[in-house]
């Protein structure tokens, strides 16, 4: 089989299916992941998880680790009003608490936020992140003066290695991960980055002047397709 003709590190992994789509294009992808996740699996915060489950609440996740934190210790489905990113987060939310909850998606936390603010929401909004979450949805809330309770249902790890390969692309879904990668690599020549939402491309900003291509859109499908996109016709894209 001939070499694929472009190279692109992806700090996340990927399923078969976009992997052999790039590869179809010449592109080949290989994942690496540079951070650890781990659910907070304390008896505190279950026994937390336990009471809210008992109760009709607004839960907010902006990330699929934190949905699957919660969803493994809870000991029923609720009766929650559940906000959540797009993509893959929105589909584990729907297939854990099923139709008849009500699923409010947005493309980023900031945005997420805008909803619950159009919303008015009147039951008590729990925050279920991660200890290394970014302040956008919380901030935006409390401008409005609405509560919102915050509980750290995961944590984040770095894992950083040192790479040796140029790439010619590298693909962030998240600050951590950049800053991870960052802490022993430095961005090559004419390298091309690739990151979800405006916090992860200010955080690759803060160590390199490279072309950093931003999606707005969390899902892994609409990534692959940024970078499909542009090694197809090597034009920036904006």
């Amino acid at each position: 089989m001939p070499e694929n003709k472009v190279s692109i590190l992806c700090t996340r992994p990927l399923n078969d299916k976009i992997i052999q789509k790039a590869a179809g294009r010449n592109i080949g992808i290989e994942c690496l992941p540079f951070i650890e996740t781990n659910p907070v699996l304390t008896i505190e915060t279950k026994d937390l998880i336990d009471k809210l489950s008992g109760k009709k609440i607004a839960a907010v996740f902006t990330s699929m680790n934190a949905l699957e934190s919660v969803t493994r210790q809870l000991p029923c489905i609720p009766s929650w009003k559940i906000y959540c990113m797009a993509g893959i987060t929105k589909e584990l939310a729907i297939q854990f608490f099923g139709h008849q909850a009500t699923v409010i998606t947005a493309k980023n936390a900031a945005a997420l936020a805008e909803e619950i603010i159009k919303e008015k929401e009147q039951e008590e909004i729990i925050f279920f992140c991660g200890d290394q979450h970014l302040p956008d949805l919380p901030e935006k809330l409390s401008q409005q003066h609405i509560p919102v309770k915050e509980m750290v249902v995961y944590t984040t790890m770095y894992t950083p290695s040192k790479i040796e390969k140029e790439y010619d692309g590298i693909v962030f879904f998240s600050p951590s991960a950049v800053h991870s990668y960052f802490s022993l690599n430095n961005s090559k020549e004419k390298q091309v980055f690739f990151s979800i939402g405006k916090s992860t491309t200010s955080a690759i900003q803060q160590y390199s002047n490279n072309l950093v291509i931003t999606s707005d859109w969390p899902g892994k499908e609409q990534m692959a397709d940024l970078v499909i996109t542009y090694f197809s016709t090597l034009q920036p894209i904006q």
